[in-house]
């Protein structure tokens, strides 16, 4: 892994542990090698990651959308920062660039963004893993709802299972170096699934 994408949040949340977890990868990426690649912005748990990052020595691209910079919020002492035009740009040049992505704690634009790079993942467009880091039960609920997706029938186990979610960061990139990505006929799955009703 030569470049993670990490999506957070931009508020700092409710507990000094989401800090501490955002800083915690941060250092270990710089300890690594690894480019963080992250949504360009200087506040929140973004800002925390990027500063501890920076910090620590490691090499750092934001990338933002224009209406955002302009809103005074973007990270302007970063090793690179890249300015584009929208929302779907930024995913999807984050996506160009990354090895893998990692989700820490965040709202609604964290959750959108990872389970983009997930659909994506299920349609093909690519191969890299995607992994939520669980601290403090944050992703529980969710995890709650992906596997009823699986017993209500609207997502293939196999796509549940490619979806890294631990507490701990040592183990995600662990699971990163093993990855396999799975590769699921679904018209056969969805004539079998026809014939057994």
């Amino acid at each position: 892994m030569k470049k993670i994408s990490v999506f957070c949040g931009s508020s700092p949340g409710n507990s000094m542990i989401y800090t501490k977890t955002a800083q915690k990868l941060a250092i270990y990426l710089a300890n690594n090698n690894i480019t963080l690649i992250y949504g360009g912005s200087k506040v929140g748990l973004m800002g925390e990651l990027a500063n501890e990052a920076l910090l620590k020595g490691g090499n750092v691209i934001g990338i933002i959308p224009k209406h955002l910079k302009d809103k005074e919020v973007a990270h302007t002492e970063l090793s690179e920062l890249r300015v584009v035009d929208t929302m779907h740009q930024r995913k999807k040049m984050m996506e160009e660039l990354s090895d893998a992505f990692i989700a820490l704690p965040g709202g609604l634009g964290t959750t959108e963004e990872i389970f983009e790079m997930l659909t994506w993942a299920q349609l093909n467009l690519h191969k890299k893993p995607c992994a939520f880091v669980n601290v403090n039960g944050y992703f529980n609920f969710l995890i709650d709802f992906l596997n009823n997706m699986v017993l209500e029938g609207f997502l293939e186990k196999e796509y549940r299972d490619m979806i890294i979610i631990e507490d701990n960061i040592e183990t995600i990139f662990d699971q990163f170096t093993s990855y396999k990505h799975p590769i699921i006929d679904k018209a056969k799955i969805a004539i079998e699934k026809l014939d057994s009703k």
